[in-house]
C-alpha cells in the first residue's frame, strides 16, 4: 500500500507488515513517522481481513535508532519549542507516548521483528507490542539519561511489567546498549533468530495466532490481558471474565467453535471485531491527557 513517506505498509494473507522505512537514517523516529504508524493502525484495526501485525525496520542495520537528533525541519528532536503556561497543554505531549497509547489500544495482535539497533524510542515503541522477536544482530538501549532526558513512550509503565523493576531500573539508569541474548534472558524478547530467518519466524507466529481462532475472542483477550493485569484486585478481572464468557458463549463464534471441534474440521468464525464486539466492550473509561 502507498501514500506513506517514512513507513511501508504491506498486507498479505491477513498479515499486515509495517516497515519503518528511513534506512538512510537508520529508521530514526520523527513526528511524521509517528503519524503514519497511527494512521496505518487505524486502517488495520478497521480491516477485519487483517488478523495480526508485524513491525520491522528497513535494511539490515536498524529497527529504529531512536529519535532523529537532526530533523530535516530543524526542530528540536525531543519536544516542541513552543512555550506553554500549562503542562496539560497538548503541545507538551510526547510523540512516542502517543504512539505507544495507540498500539496499546489496538484490537489486533502486534509482533515486533527487531532486525537491528533499537535505541530510545526504537526500543520503547516495541513495549506495547504483544510479542517481540529479535535477530541475532539486534541491540537495545534505553539511553535517555545519556541524552539528558528521561524514559518516554509510557515505558515507565510497560518496561517493569515486562522485565521486572530491578532490570528496568538497571537498563534505564545506565543507558547502556545490550544484545539480543541479554534481552532474551530478561524476558524482553520471546526468541532470537538468524537475521535472514527473522521475518519468516514472525510471519509463522502471526499465522499461528490467526489460524483457527475467533478474531473477536483474540481482540477481547488482548484487551483483558493488557488492562486487567494492572488491576489492584482479581475481582476486576473476574467481573470482565464473567461478562466476556457469558456474552461470547451466546454468539455464533462459540457455536462454531464447538461444532468445528466435534466435527473435526477447521472453524469458520463469522464474527468481526469491527461490528461484533460485546455490548459491554469497552468496559473502561479512556483517560484524557491533562
Amino acid at each position: 500500500m502507498s501514500g506513506y513517506s517514512q513507513i511501508a505498509l504491506d498486507i498479505d494473507e491477513g498479515i499486515a507488515t509495517i516497515t519503518l522505512d528511513r534506512s538512510a537514517r537508520l529508521n530514526a523516529f520523527t513526528r511524521t513517522m509517528m503519524g503514519e504508524i497511527i494512521d496505518a493502525m487505524d486502517a488495520i484495526d478497521a480491516d477485519d481481513a487483517v488478523r495480526a501485525v508485524i513491525f520491522t525496520g528497513a535494511g539490515d542495520r536498524a529497527f529504529c535508532a531512536g529519535a532523529d537528533l537532526a530533523p530535516e525541519d530543524g526542530a528540536k528532536p525531543f519536544a516542541a519549542e513552543q512555550a506553554v503556561e500549562d503542562l496539560s497543554d497538548p503541545v507538551v505531549r510526547d510523540g512516542g507516548g502517543r504512539l505507544a497509547l495507540r498500539l496499546f489500544n489496538a484490537t489486533k495482535p502486534l509482533i515486533a521483528a527487531c532486525n537491528g539497533a533499537a535505541v530510545g524510542v526504537g526500543a520503547t515503541m516495541q513495549l506495547p507490542m504483544d510479542i517481540r522477536l529479535a535477530a541475532e544482530t539486534a541491540r537495545y538501549g534505553f539511553v535517555f539519561v545519556r541524552r539528558g532526558i528521561v524514559p518516554e513512550a509510557c515505558s515507565s509503565w510497560f518496561l517493569p511489567r515486562l522485565v521486572g523493576m530491578q532490570q528496568a531500573l538497571e537498563w534505564t539508569y545506565t543507558g547502556r546498549i545490550f544484545d539480543a541474548q541479554e534481552a532474551l534472558a530478561a524476558g524482553l524478547v520471546r526468541s532470537v533468530h538468524p537475521a535472514d530467518k527473522l521475518l519468516g519466524e514472525a510471519r509463522a507466529l502471526a499465522h499461528e495466532i490467526a489460524r483457527g481462532t475467533s478474531a473477536v475472542s483474540v481482540a477481547l483477550t488482548r484487551a483483558m490481558m493488557w488492562r486487567l493485569s494492572a488491576a489492584e484486585h482479581p475481582m476486576h478481572a473476574h467481573r470482565v471474565d464473567s461478562r466476556a464468557i457469558y456474552s461470547m458463549a451466546r454468539t455464533a463464534d462459540a457455536a462454531e467453535g464447538v461444532a468445528s471441534f466435534l466435527g473435526k474440521r477447521p472453524p469458520e468464525f463469522p464474527l468481526k471485531p469491527s461490528r461484533d464486539m460485546p455490548a459491554f466492550y469497552p468496559w473502561w473509561d479512556e483517560p484524557e491527557y491533562r
